[in-house]
């Protein structure tokens, strides 16, 4: 009974946790190491553990590349400095 529950679990988690409304920042490597994890688990048996290990990887990329985005946007936001 226990390894019948267990992935529907872990489907209906990490579907939830997409279904949620996007938080203030993009990717990271908890959300994203879940979803890859539950990817995993479904592949093969010990793929679960790749599958963070990617999922966090893509997750730290795209929270870096989103928070560089947010630099420049703030940076370009802010008035210029007028030269008299």
């Amino acid at each position: 009974m226990r390894f019948t529950i267990l992935p529907a679990l872990a489907v209906a988690i990490g579907l939830g946790a997409t279904a949620l409304p996007a938080s203030a920042k993009e990717g990271g490597c908890v959300k994203d190491g879940a979803v890859g994890a539950v990817a995993g688990h479904f592949v093969g048996k010990g793929h679960a553990v790749a599958g963070a290990a990617a999922g966090c990887a893509v997750g730290a990329h795209r929270r870096n590349e989103a928070e560089k985005r947010d630099q420049q946007q703030q940076q370009n936001a802010q008035p210029q400095a007028r030269s008299h």
